[in-house]
């Protein structure tokens, strides 16, 4: 049903448009926003320059791996408590050479994970070892390549400890009973999901993949059979985000090696662009941080970047990264300490990287120099790697799942909410924090294009600049007879102008006397994003530029609305005390926020999802649109409403 909607809203944009070309104001504003935000990162790249060529010495290095640990633990929510791992074995494969424990573990109550412990059949105890972090495979930490992996480093003697993250291998979240498969789509859409609604409560899904990540490393070392003074973590692709992360996190690793992931966010920014939530960090750019900060946080422990000239991680941010580091690297004294291998080929843990990977952790754990070679061997039938009966945990276990946790964290949030002991006045000062509000504001210089005669009115095409770089096209409809100071209503569609202006309620608004104006705010209609990359979509992808920057798209768009609001008290035909807005969609929140933070503004309701609902939804739908980190802290849609019913003004 819901696609037929989409379908119809689509052609009947569609068919607007190609009736009426006249309506369109700009053709040349797709991308202004990705652009506008482009110019914002660009200024917090150029500080965080500055930033470290003022590191001159030891001391300004360990300052910056303080703040490097602090800033991201604030921006992930902090971590869970420790709690029992409540860890079992739940079978065991001989093999030649090793045997295969298969684990499954707690990392915070009920929340199972599921891991393969490759053990080596001979050698010096304890032994050194690994944890190993899956990529975005559906197969987790059983896909041939990462078997691979763990395979021939436990043949050179190393235990291994390799775990499936959330949405892979055994740990679907979403999961079909009667198939075993993901409803959604494992990996990359489960994590969006699931990412999606962590950043409402301030979080991240990196969180739970960093925590549990630390329980496997607490779990090895509670084996008698691994020295605790040497263990590393390695991974590829989501795997090497992950042990990136632990890199930067836990200080009881000794050696990490990451696989494709290291660039840096001035080459990643356009070229794909944003990817999975657990890789955007709200504020993580305005907050002057970057790829080679999980590197210098590890420092001077070893740690090895290995990347592919033809990764859609750019090469050219790895190179760079590489060089930023390594001199901090130098102030230390641990110049040695800081690798970096590349690879003439596509994404993954190619034969070359496995034998990378396998080299460095010869030379720092081992003591030994070796090429890491690795010969030709066979892997096992991924069912065979599985900790549980079905081969899926909601299946086998239950327990809790990433949305579950997070609807627990947001229940108690919301329990505690700063509106709910807050005057109008102070909720009206959280809502413009957390939507983070220029307080520049005034009637902004409309720009008039042309304009369209139809019976009994005319539609003025126009736009006006919100803020330097923001251009806000608009159509306004005035009726022939208009009275001086006349009423008028602020019409917010998501879906564009164009579609809003074939509603049969704007003309009957006109007919009634009333002025009407349907501007496209920044990312709808003529400046709605373009097409993403990498299989992400453009709207997605314009919503994590806007979060690592420490923008929001309901904050940026509800500035636009305020300043379409200013533009209308100010023009001699409109009574400013008598504005209207209301909305369509996703277009109700942003009326909302402007009703509350203007209260000179009349608000007609609309249905408006409230964020504890949309945490409550097991799938939502469309999201990222309206994304506010953090914002159960603060308060929730009923507390905007009782802003909004306490202001003197009525609803007209």
């Amino acid at each position: 049903m819901m696609h037929r909607l989409l379908l119809i809203a689509v052609c009947a944009a569609a068919v607007l448009t190609a009736a009426d070309d006249s309506l369109v104001v700009r053709s040349d504003l797709s991308g202004m926003v990705d652009k506008y935000l482009t110019q914002i990162a660009e200024l917090d790249w150029r500080a965080r320059d500055e930033a470290l060529a003022a590191i001159h010495d030891a001391a300004g290095v360990h300052a910056r791996q303080k703040y490097i640990r602090e800033t991201i633990l604030n921006e992930i929510g902090g971590l869970p408590k420790r709690t029992p791992l409540n860890a079992r074995v739940t079978g065991t494969l001989q093999r030649d050479g090793y045997s295969i424990e298969k684990v499954i573990y707690e990392s915070q109550p009920r929340f199972y994970v599921t891991a393969n412990v490759y053990v080596p059949a001979s050698g010096s105890r304890p032994f050194s070892a690994v944890l190993g972090t899956a990529g975005h495979s559906d197969l987790g930490k059983a896909y041939d390549v990462y078997q691979r992996t763990w395979i021939r480093l436990v043949k050179r003697g190393f235990l291994v400890l390799a775990m499936d993250p959330p949405s892979q291998g055994e740990r679907f979240q979403y999961v079909d009973s009667a198939t075993g498969k993901s409803r959604v789509g494992a990996g990359v859409r489960e994590h969006n999901i699931a990412g999606a609604q962590c950043f409402l409560t301030g979080t991240n899904l990196a969180r739970w993949e960093i925590w549990d990540g630390i329980r496997g490393i607490d779990y090895l070392l509670s084996r008698p059979d691994v020295d605790p003074k040497r263990v590393a973590v390695i991974g590829n692709s989501g795997g090497g985000t992950q042990s990136a992360y632990l890199a930067a996190l836990d200080p009881r690793l000794a050696a990490a090696v990451p696989s494709c992931y290291i660039t840096s966010w001035k080459n990643l920014w356009t070229a794909p662009g944003p990817q999975d939530a657990e890789q955007d960090f709200a504020g993580f750019i305005r907050d002057g941080l970057d790829f080679s900060d999980f590197l210098v946080s590890f420092a001077p422990r070893p740690i090895r970047m290995l990347t592919a000239t033809r990764d859609f991680f750019p090469i050219q941010g790895a190179r760079a990264t590489f060089a930023e580091a390594s001199r901090l690297f130098n102030l230390i004294g641990a110049e040695d300490k800081v690798g970096f291998f590349e690879y003439d080929d596509t994404h993954g843990w190619s034969k070359p990287r496995r034998e990378a990977t396998a080299a460095w952790l010869e030379r720092w754990l081992h003591d030994r120099k070796d090429d890491g070679a690795e010969p030709e061997f066979s892997t096992n039938a991924p069912a065979e790697l599985n900790c549980t009966r079905t081969g899926q945990v909601a299946t086998s276990l239950g327990g809790e799942t990433v949305h579950s946790l997070n609807l627990a964290l947001a229940e108690r949030m919301l329990a505690h909410r700063k509106a709910l002991k807050a005057s109008p006045a102070e909720i009206r000062k959280l809502v413009s924090e957390r939507l983070h509000l220029a307080s520049t504001r005034g009637a902004p210089t409309a720009n008039e294009i042309g304009s369209v005669a139809r019976t009994g009115y005319r539609i003025d095409k126009l736009t006006f600049e919100t803020e330097p770089g923001i251009v806000v096209p608009a159509l306004l409809f005035v009726p022939e007879k208009a009275h001086t100071r006349t009423a008028a209503t602020i019409l917010l569609d998501p879906r564009g102008k164009l579609v809003a202006a074939q509603n049969s309620e704007v003309e009957s608004l006109v007919r009634q006397g009333r002025i009407v104006l349907i501007p496209d705010l920044r990312g709808w209609g003529e400046s709605a994003p373009p097409k993403g990359k990498s299989g992400y979509a453009g709207d997605w992808q314009m919503a994590m530029r806007a979060l690592l920057v420490g923008k929001n798209m309901p904050g940026m768009q509800t500035y636009d609305a305020l300043r379409a609001y200013d533009y209308l008290a100010a023009r001699p035909d409109v009574n400013p005390a008598r504005i209207t807005i209301r909305g369509a969609g996703d277009g109700a929140l942003i009326a909302l926020f402007s009703a509350v933070v203007e209260p000179r503004l009349h608000l007609s309701p609309s249905p408006v999802r409230t964020y504890m609902e949309a945490v409550k939804e097991e799938t939502p739908t469309d999201l990222a649109a309206t994304i506010l980190p953090g914002v159960l802290a603060d308060f929730d849609v009923v507390d905007l409403n009782r802003v909004v019913k306490s202001s003197p003004n009525k609803r007209n």
